[in-house]
């Protein structure tokens, strides 16, 4: 059976979109360069930015991510990963102009957590602002089961962590940034949280491969299966 081309939709942000790329080639069993997955790659950074226009009536990014997604399916891709979280505020209007599938990182997140937890789990959402207030989470997670930051934490440590001068996006992968999150994950895990939800892909490029507090549902973890899987049934 003919393989497919994996599609990614990047540039939400750069190092997400490279970092999923490499889960990509790890998750693929391979012996040779030929074993491996062709993976076309647009890393358009200049879509507008997610959280912006969500919550501060700032340019769509539909346009530029409509673009992007067909100049992927153009050139051959036959699906569709998009490695940011905030950007699936959108995802139904980007869909529905495809003629191929992108994969919903949120629906894999929630059949995670329904295989591996119980239904009396507590989930710490770390995320952007934007994607917690368009309610993303509460669409497709029980609402029961999601603890999210208080307001002035938001605020002041993940959204600082996320776009601050010296934040992820920033390009500020240290282990001052890791540290960061791991005080917020030790805070909340005594109040009883079971796992944390990485929902900003960059918050997962600081925990991977790392100790961590808490359990960590990573969905740049579950794309990069979820589009080996796609490729190779």
């Amino acid at each position: 059976m003919k393989e497919k081309t994996v599609g990614i939709l990047g540039g939400m942000g750069p190092e997400a979109t490279w970092d999923l790329f490499g889960r990509i080639i790890k998750n693929t069993p391979a012996n040779k360069d030929s074993d491996h997955l062709r993976v076309i790659i647009d890393s358009n950074a200049k879509i507008p930015d997610r959280t912006d226009a969500i919550l501060r009536n700032g340019v769509s990014p539909v346009k530029a991510m409509v673009e992007t997604a067909l100049n992927l399916e153009g050139a051959g891709a036959d699906f569709l990963a998009m490695p940011c979280m905030t950007a699936h505020y959108f995802y139904d209007e980007v869909q529905t102009r495809l003629k191929i599938p992108l994969i919903n990182a949120f629906t894999l997140m929630k059949q995670n957590i329904d295989q591996h937890f119980s239904r009396q789990v507590k989930v710490l959402v770390i995320a952007t602002s934007g994607s917690i207030q368009s309610g993303l989470y509460t669409n497709y997670l029980p609402e029961e089961s999601l603890v999210f930051p208080g307001e002035s934490i938001q605020e002041d440590e993940v959204m600082d962590l996320i776009y601050g001068s010296r934040g992820i996006k920033a390009g500020y992968t240290d282990e001052h940034n890791i540290e960061r999150v791991y005080r917020l994950m030790q805070r909340y895990q005594q109040s009883g949280i079971s796992c944390a939800i990485a929902g900003c892909t960059e918050i997962g490029l600081l925990l991977k491969n790392q100790p961590s507090p808490l359990p960590v549902i990573d969905p740049l973890d579950l794309l990069a299966y979820e589009a080996v899987r796609l490729a190779k049934e």
